[in-house]
């Protein structure tokens, strides 16, 4: 088969299989990859292939009764965790991949080291949020000291800085903030080391709160994220500064929040309502 056929595939799938944009770009990728790794016949460009749209979605935001609703149902590590997301607007990832030299009580700011999108930034570290991680990093300090008396305390460094700095993998600045509860060995070394907290554990607990507080939009890690940007611009904070805070590139993908602006009390007003 060629341009042709593979161009016919494509379209079908958008046409009449009405595929998401993701999944038609999947199988792109899939035959690209067949005809120039496998077959060494690389295709031209498709000029006739009608893609699949990517729809535009707003948000899932929560008021601010319903944030506390949630964030009271929990406790423990979890719980501190989800309230970093919608207070420091973190990605789940980026609060499980803190380490302890990033949390600045000080200056009151976390730094968001190799985001997505690879940019580092600054965001804030909620007053409220200071003693709670106080106690917290006391147990994992006092669980670190431990490991080193046993022989381990190591954990993984980015990129080649485990080579260039290699007592740093047992120095407690950078520890995880949110460590695993269980080592793991490394298969090449042998050695036990600690991962930080599985994302799935946060998940579930962010998921199970979320039904207990009965509230009627479907919840997740992110969605604190989304309200945190959401509420921010609520109470008049600018668009740039709501956009550094998230670490977006471009303003226009922090606009989607202003859906909220234009509704509500205060806002435009139904015809159905009193004037």
């Amino acid at each position: 088969m060629g341009a042709d056929e593979v161009n016919a595939f494509l379209t079908s799938l958008a046409i009449d299989a009405r595929v998401a944009a993701a999944t038609q770009n999947q199988a792109l990728c899939a035959i690209l990859f067949l005809y120039r790794v496998v077959l060494g016949n690389p295709l031209p460009w498709l000029d006739d292939l009608v893609r699949a749209q990517r729809p535009v979605r707003l948000p899932v935001v929560l008021t601010r009764d319903e944030v506390t609703s949630v964030l009271q149902r929990m406790d423990g590590t979890t719980g501190l965790v989800a309230r970093l997301l919608y207070g420091s607007g973190l990605r789940l990832l980026e609060a499980l991949r803190l380490r302890v030299k990033d949390v600045d009580f000080g200056r009151s700011q976390i730094l968001v080291r190799d985001p997505k999108g690879r940019r580092d930034r600054a965001t804030m570290l909620p007053v409220s949020l200071k003693e709670p991680l106080r106690e917290h990093l006391r147990g994992v300090r006092a669980m670190h000291e431990k490991d080193l008396a046993e022989g381990f305390g190591a954990v993984a460094l980015p990129g080649a800085l485990e080579r260039k700095l290699p007592s740093a993998p047992r120095e407690w600045a950078w520890q995880w903030v949110f460590p695993a509860t269980m080592r793991w060995r490394e298969e090449a070394t042998g050695e036990q080391r600690r991962h930080h907290l599985h994302e799935t554990a946060v998940q579930r607990a962010v998921k199970e709160a979320a039904a207990e507080s009965g509230v009627g939009k479907r919840v997740t890690c992110h969605t604190f994220r989304h309200s945190f940007a959401t509420h921010l611009l609520e109470r008049g904070q600018d668009i740039r500064t709501v956009q550094e805070l998230l670490g977006h590139r471009d303003v226009s993908t922090t606009m989607i929040y202003t859906h909220v602006l234009n509704l509500g009390p205060g806002a435009v007003r139904s015809p159905l309502d009193p004037v």
